[in-house]
Parts: C-alpha cells; sequence; structure tokens
C-alpha cells in the first residue's frame, strides 16, 4: 500500500474514471491492463484499481448519476481549492463540480477554456503519485487547438513556471512539456478542433498507461467488448494505441520502458 506524502504543487497527482457500470469497468481494464480493485473510502460506487501493489487509479460509477461522459479525468495538486476555482472562473473557465470535502482532502471538476475537463486536489497524495518519481502511473497529454493558449492558462491556475512553485515549463515546436526537477510530467500539444464531432480530436486530456505488449492490449480490448480508435503504431511515446472501453471511456497504452 502506498504511503501518503506531500504533493508537488500543479503537478499530476491522480486521474479517475467517470464510468456508468463499475463492476463491467473493472472487469475490462483488469483484462486489459492487468489491474486489481479494491474498495475506495469514499462509498460502494468507487474503487481504487492496482498494478503490482501499487495503487494506480481511481474509478466511480457517477456518469449517470451526475450525468456527465464516461471520460479520464486527471487531477493536479494545489495548495488552496478556493483559490484555484477562483482562479479558473477569472479567467472566464468553468468550475463545474465543488471545491467539496471528499475525505481528508478537498476537489473540484473545471473545464478549460477550449472545453477540456481537468480535476483539482487540495491534500496529500499517494506516494505512487509522488512528482519526484521517475515515472507517474500514467502519462497526461492535453490535445487542444492552441497549445500556448492552454499552457498560458494552466500556468496561471496552477503556478506553473512560478517563484512558489516546482513546474516548469518547456517549449517546444507545438508543443509545452511541464516537467518537474527535468522529468516530464505533462505535455500539451495543439492540433485539436473545438467544434470536432469526433471525441478522439476535439480538446481533452489524453491518459496513457504503460503495458508490457501494446499489440497484445489491443486484441484484448476487442475481446473484452473496447474497441481500437487508432494503431497500434509508432510515435513520440514509442510503440501506442488508443482505445475505447465498451461505455466508450477513450484512454491509450503504450510500450513499458524496461
Amino acid at each position: 500500500m502506498a504511503s501518503e506524502v506531500s504533493p508537488v504543487y500543479g503537478a499530476p497527482c491522480w486521474v479517475s474514471l467517470a464510468t456508468g457500470d463499475l463492476e463491467n469497468a473493472q472487469r475490462f481494464y483488469g483484462q486489459v491492463l492487468g489491474w486489481s480493485f479494491r474498495r475506495a473510502t469514499l462509498g460502494e460506487e468507487f474503487s481504487v484499481a492496482y498494478f503490482d501493489d501499487v495503487p494506480v487509479v481511481g474509478l466511480g460509477a457517477i456518469a449517470r448519476t451526475m450525468g456527465v461522459a464516461v471520460q479520464w479525468t486527471p487531477f493536479f495538486a494545489v495548495p488552496d481549492a478556493n483559490a484555484t476555482a477562483a482562479r479558473v472562473r477569472e479567467r472566464s473557465a468553468t468550475v463545474a463540480v465543488g471545491p467539496l470535502r471528499m475525505g481528508e482532502g478537498r476537489t473540484a471538476l473545471a473545464a478549460d477554456l477550449a472545453g477540456a475537463t481537468f480535476g483539482f486536489w487540495e491534500g496529500a497524495v499517494l506516494s505512487s503519485w509522488d512528482a519526484d518519481r521517475r515515472d507517474l502511473p500514467a502519462r497526461l497529454e492535453l490535445r487542444t487547438r492552441d497549445a500556448f493558449a492552454a499552457a498560458i492558462f494552466y500556468a496561471e491556475v496552477f503556478g506553473w513556471a512560478s517563484e512558489w512553485g516546482r513546474c516548469e515549463v518547456d517549449y517546444q515546436y507545438e508543443a509545452v512539456v511541464v516537467r518537474v526537477d527535468g522529468r516530464a510530467v505533462a505535455t500539451v500539444r495543439g492540433g485539436a478542433v473545438e467544434s470536432a464531432p469526433d471525441p478522439h480530436i476535439r480538446p481533452r486530456w489524453h491518459v496513457s498507461f504503460s503495458v508490457d505488449d501494446v499489440d497484445d492490449a489491443a486484441k484484448t480490448t476487442v475481446a473484452a467488448g473496447g474497441a481500437v480508435a487508432t494503431g497500434p503504431g509508432d510515435d513520440h511515446f514509442g510503440r501506442s494505441a488508443r482505445l475505447v472501453d465498451p461505455e466508450g471511456g477513450l484512454f491509450t497504452v503504450h510500450s513499458r520502458e524496461r
């Protein structure tokens, strides 16, 4: 069981799946990604996924009750959820839920100016999501219309490249990489279309999990009732594939580093 640590403010600290059927989601992701599951302290609608006895993500059967899409959402650590919510609103973006008390912390769900959904968390984080680690349990990439405009928004909200934060911003060609002590923790890329009917190319945060064999994960996805959206193929992450769970949740798998 991972212990709790002080967060790196502005860095990713968790990802969670809003699903409509917790039991079926656990069955699917258990087959595809090899996760096991334990009930979360938040109630019977929630569970935590483990890999090698390490907590990696959360799942919640909230899509139908809260009227939200089935999707993966990243959360970022903040020192004050109320102040962060105010910064989101000041920039004409949306705070959809919260901030509200959840367990030992406080959390909120928001959407940026292009409509990409994200969350933030005030409180301790699990050591498996400590930004000082060499590898986080998931890779995060925002695909949006204007990468640099989005990076400015998130930098102002989360304190990236600020005097009080440890998240540095590396501006590259057509991308912005967020780093903690030189290690990449998130990437922002341009090219998505805000009005696109295809959810694969609308502005959104993409969550990517490592697997031993990308091609085998794609085959298992189909056998378990999901679908392959793109790939498998080689990209900036190495070999990867974009997959869809049986309820429409979009996620990516990439080759595990050896």
